[in-house]
């Protein structure tokens, strides 16, 4: 059987399926040249991150693919009920890279309360000749402990991410459709543990009382946060967004910042990806990232190990 890992998967991930006996391709074939791709090598299982899009058209004219894998949570690049209606079984990896979204997010909440974003870009342009000046600047930062830290979107990711706010010294907030009540466990190295419970509320109430937002949903057929929800917020609020592009409307956003209403957001995701808007990219008050929330090593080795138990385990119930 030949697997097709369209936007790579790790080694552990190929050790597994090439020592099950399949064909792995690992390259990264264009999107006008993966139709053929697919049906000269007869390819059974493609498997992709979020870079591939999978739409029916692809599915109707490739007649030996038998499996879709994503790797990550949302799927929102491929036509799953589409395929299963097709026969095709889809398989993704949501907790996989939880933890390191959830690391990233704190990346740019701690860099953006103490500047660091601008300030790394003034530094070395400034630094030499207005040292005192950029000191001045980028001074008056904030501390994350005692805040409270709204999370909009409590699932696997967002739980990670409450759990750092916790041992940051912070109040958690939370929107979960399932629970009227939610708790987290935190692990420790030692073995020890503890759990906390996080205050769920509606979205409305979240956005209020929060000093920042993190934003954790799938892709929206509309805004998330818009004007509305931009004015209802506290002055100087702080807005991550580690999850879909078009969950805030951008242009809002850069009102809300120009008005002080915002004292900063700190992006991995983009209305326009792959080609965000200049006036996102060029604003002081932005902390920037290109999509890399699950793109670390570990996450890489558990999606891939992930991936291919799942391509082995759909596999034998054929």
């Amino acid at each position: 059987m030949k697997i097709l890992a369209n936007d790579r998967i790790s080694k552990k991930g190929i050790d597994i399926l090439e020592k099950a006996g399949f064909d792995v391709h690992c390259v990264h074939v264009a999107p006008q040249q993966l139709e053929n791709y697919i049906n000269q090598n007869q390819i059974e299982v493609l498997l992709v991150r979020s870079a591939t899009k999978v739409r029916k058209e692809l599915i109707d004219s490739c007649p030996s693919l038998r499996i879709i894998g994503r790797g990550g949570s949302g799927m929102d690049n491929i036509d799953v009920e589409y395929a299963k209606k097709k026969g095709l079984t889809v398989i993704n990896t949501p907790g996989a890279s939880s933890i390191s979204v959830a690391e990233l997010v704190f990346a740019h909440l701690f860099g953006a309360i103490r500047f660091l974003h601008d300030s790394n870009r003034n530094m070395p342009l400034e630094g030499d000749l207005h040292f005192n000046k950029l000191k001045k600047n980028y001074s008056g930062g904030r501390e994350l402990r005692g805040k409270t830290l709204g999370i909009i979107g409590f699932g696997k990711i967002g739980k990670e991410v409450a759990k750092i706010a916790f041992g940051c010294g912070m109040r958690v907030i939370a929107t979960s459709p399932e629970d009227d009540n939610a708790a987290v466990t935190l692990s420790f190295h030692n073995g020890q543990y503890i759990s906390l419970e996080v205050e769920v509320m509606d979205k409305e109430q979240v956005i209020t009382q929060s000093d920042y937002l993190s934003l954790h949903v799938p892709a929206q057929t509309q805004y998330l946060i818009d004007k509305r929800e931009i004015a209802l917020m506290k002055d100087g609020v702080g807005i991550v967004n580690t999850a879909r592009g078009g969950v805030i409307n951008e242009s809002a956003l850069l009102e809300g910042i120009a008005s002080g209403k915002v004292a900063f957001a700190a992006l991995d995701v983009y209305e326009n990806e792959p080609t965000p808007a200049i006036t996102i990219l060029m604003n002081p008050k932005i902390s920037l990232t290109p999509h890399i929330g699950g793109a670390t090593l570990e996450a890489q080795d558990r999606i891939g190990i992930a991936l291919a138990n799942q391509v082995l385990a759909s596999l034998k119930k054929a």
